[in-house]
């Protein structure tokens, strides 16, 4: 996806960066380019959360939003391909440019794929995880991340409902 950051950058955590995903028990993010499970609860959540910010993806996520752009958020696009031509985004074409762009926002959050959280991870204050309480088939994950190295500072469950087939767990995780 995007080339790996410069010395520079090493350990630069953005106060203002936020990543938002939803992940089964296995860190499961999806499969074939898309989510594992249509979860209303989740999908609202994330539309509270992100609305009136800015949402970084991948070019596959742009590629896989039903509605694009997302609504009420300033969208970047993440991409190699120098001659993607996306409508109502702004692209970016390396990781030094998106942080540069990201460190200028009031608030931000990483949408994904897999790459795009994986790579953005390590300069990430605040994680926003719903986790599946299952078991799933997947070729996607979220990265895993120390524990040690984050404060859980919420985590609220869920249950399973007629709209939702799997229990969750809201979690936020601040970075120590």
């Amino acid at each position: 996806m995007a080339e790996m950051p410069n010395k520079k950058q090493i350990n630069m955590v953005l106060p203002n960066l936020n990543m938002i995903a939803a992940a089964g028990n296995n860190l499961e993010l999806g499969y074939q380019n898309r989510l594992l499970c249509h979860l209303p609860k989740d999908l609202k959540r994330f539309k509270e959360i992100t609305s009136g910010h800015t949402v970084l993806m991948g070019d596959r996520t742009w590629e896989s939003l039903p509605v694009k752009p997302l609504p009420n958020r300033k969208n970047l696009v993440l991409t190699l391909n120098r001659d993607a031509d996306y409508k109502n985004c702004q692209l970016l074409y390396s990781m030094e440019e998106a942080l540069e762009v990201l460190a200028k926002e009031p608030k931000a959050f990483i949408i994904g794929g897999a790459t795009v959280y994986k790579l953005f991870l390590p300069y990430t204050q605040t994680l926003y995880l719903t986790r599946m309480l299952s078991d799933f088939q997947a070729d996607a994950f979220f990265p895993a991340f120390n524990e040690d190295e984050w404060i859980l500072k919420e985590d609220e469950f869920s249950p399973k409902d007629e709209k939702n087939a799997y229990d969750l767990r809201f979690q936020v995780w601040e970075r120590k």
